[in-house]
């Protein structure tokens, strides 16, 4: 009598760092110092914390959420080496939020320190607003599998690569433009680096040789400070981080207009983790959802007893360092480099002494890696599904772009009327009702769209009575959250999902339409009616879930997961 039984992962000799993990240490090391760089002048500069709690606070506070992340991330990555027998797998990166960041200081603590004056009630408010974020994002980890099991994948890295065009790759692309002499030729350096198969002189990693190219043009060419330099090495001090609760509780006190936004930018959150956990896979690595997630919502609420009011996440780009040869510890290296910085207070020092056009190149790198991978990950047809799904945050980026050039004109765009705003061209209430909850109303009219390409109308259907629940409360296409705040947009959804009902029928009346979940996708079940090879990853053989100490599987029933 004869058994059959599942082929065995024979043992591995993991090495703890490889040539490509220097290449992509590098990389992502000054994507977050560049992101730490921008958080700190933003305090500084815009909400008026004093660089004491800055320097003394907030960036040790930060730096424990990046040993936090990164040490259990590096864990997983082994964890899911070792058993599925592979030496090519690569670390989720993690740092602080981009797009939070911004939100955080311009949407929570700029209101409040503008109404009272007090940047340390504003920084209150910002800890607790932050500290929101981590509970919704723990929550996520638990429905966030059901929702990818039943999401296009056109659709998860279509918004992606919404949120990486608008918000990881505009800005960092037209501070490149004010001094392009310095920032091209990095920028030529990272392409040869990143997307050729050629290795630099002396094998030297792509990331140092573009920063010390890039900073020695800036001070040859006289764009750096030598004065600013000695000023911001007086700064530098040992902090370390501790707990304050005192200073997160009144921030609570006070918890319900922090909602409005931590309810729709938590989902947000938990979405783009779902997102880039997606696109990981894509790359070939999947990872378990609930155990990435809740280390992002853990980050978050000890980073705001600490101090620190930015949530972290798991950051876009697993692909890009992969692609650069980064295995499992590269975002281990660079999280306890950039935390030992946070704790010495080395971040204004090394504002004075690299040039920012030398720095952001790497930030528009991982933008035109994610947008690329939205269209050759997916199949040919749900082209059409992407393109939709990008739409969303590219509103919201225009409207945050008027908001604020508005606001730096001294006025609003209440104030200026929406006949002048028209006059001048603008659709400013379209473009801010299209952008309100960008990645979550991306995911569900990218669903709409690739579910009706393959003539899924009941699954389209569904989606849109999704919108039409989400929009009614106004967590997408709306400004604020609350009862009824999206009456009309909630009807939109409502109508299209009777009109795909209809077709569904139809459909179902003359034989044809779509497959519905294919449970042979290893990834995002939901690739309806792909062709083989169209877009659907190779699968692998079965293997448990890299999952966390404690129970963290997605249970039974998701098919054929790594």
């Amino acid at each position: 009598m004869s058994e059959t039984s599942e082929p065995t992962v024979q043992p591995i000799t993991l090495s703890w760092w490889v040539s490509g993990d220097t290449n992509a240490f590098f990389g992502l090391g000054f994507n977050t110092l560049v992101n730490v760089l921008t958080l700190s002048g933003l305090c500084l500069a815009v909400v008026n914390i004093p660089g004491s709690d800055v320097f003394g606070v907030i960036l040790p506070a930060l730096g424990v959420q990046l040993l936090i992340g990164n040490v259990y991330y590096t864990y997983l990555a082994r964890r899911l080496a070792r058993r599925e027998g592979r030496t090519d797998v690569c670390a989720m990166p993690y740092g602080p939020s981009v797009p939070h960041m911004f939100i955080v200081v311009f949407v929570i603590m700029l209101p409040v320190y503008l109404q009272t004056k007090n940047p340390l009630t504003a920084w209150a408010a910002g800890l607790a607003w932050s500290f929101i974020i981590g509970v919704i994002v723990l929550l996520g980890a638990f429905v966030g599998p059901f929702i990818r099991r039943y999401t296009p994948q056109a659709a998860m890295l279509g918004t992606l690569a919404g949120v990486s065009i608008a918000f990881i790759s505009m800005r960092p692309a037209a501070q490149m433009w004010e001094a392009l002499w310095i920032a091209l030729p990095v920028m030529v350096i990272i392409l040869i680096g990143f997307f050729t198969d050629l290795r630099l002189p002396g094998n030297i990693p792509v990331g140092l040789a573009a920063l010390l190219v890039g900073t020695a043009i800036g001070w040859i060419g006289g764009y750096m400070s030598a004065p600013d330099v000695v000023t911001a090495a007086k700064d530098v001090a040992l902090s370390l981080p501790t707990a304050d609760l005192g200073r997160l509780g009144d921030g609570l006190a006070d918890v319900a207009p922090l909602l409005a936004t931590a309810i729709p930018l938590g989902i947000y959150n938990f979405t783009e983790g779902m997102t880039n956990i997606e696109s990981a896979a894509v790359a070939g690595d999947e990872y378990n959802m609930r155990a990435i997630l809740a280390a992002d919502g853990t980050g978050a609420i000890v980073g705001s007893v600490l101090g620190c009011p930015f949530p972290p996440a798991v950051y876009i780009g697993h692909p890009g360092w992969k692609a650069a040869g980064g295995r499992t510890t590269y975002s281990l290296a660079s999280g306890v480099v950039i935390a030992l910085m946070c704790f010495l207070g080395l971040f204004g020092l090394l504002g004075a002494i690299l040039p920012t056009p030398a720095i952001v190149p790497i930030l528009l790198y991982i933008g035109l890696l994610i947008g690329a991978q939205a269209f050759q990950e997916t199949p040919r047809r749900h082209a059409v599904a992407v393109v939709i799904a990008i739409i969303p945050n590219i509103a919201s980026w225009a409207a945050g772009l008027m908001d604020n050039a508005l606001s730096a004109a001294g006025t609003s765009a209440a104030q200026v009327g929406d006949e002048a705003l028209t006059n001048a061209g603008l659709v400013y209430h379209g473009t801010v009702l299209l952008g309100g909850g960008a990645i979550l109303a991306g995911l569900v009219l990218g669903s709409i769209t690739a579910f009706v390409i393959d003539k899924n109308f009941f699954a389209a259907a569904a989606y849109s009575a999704i919108g039409a629940v989400v929009g009614f409360f106004g967590l997408i296409h709306a400004p604020q959250v609350g009862w009824n705040v999206g009456g009309q947009i909630a009807l939109g959804y409502l109508f299209a999902a009777v009109v795909l009902g209809v077709f569904g029928l139809v459909v179902r009346r003359r034989g044809v339409g779509g497959d519905g979940v294919r449970t042979d996708q290893p990834v995002a079940a939901d690739l309806v009616g792909a062709e083989p090879g169209e877009g659907v990853p190779t699968p692998r053989h079965a293997a448990e879930p890299a999952a966390a100490p404690i129970d963290l599987s997605d249970g039974p029933g998701r098919p054929a997961t790594a």
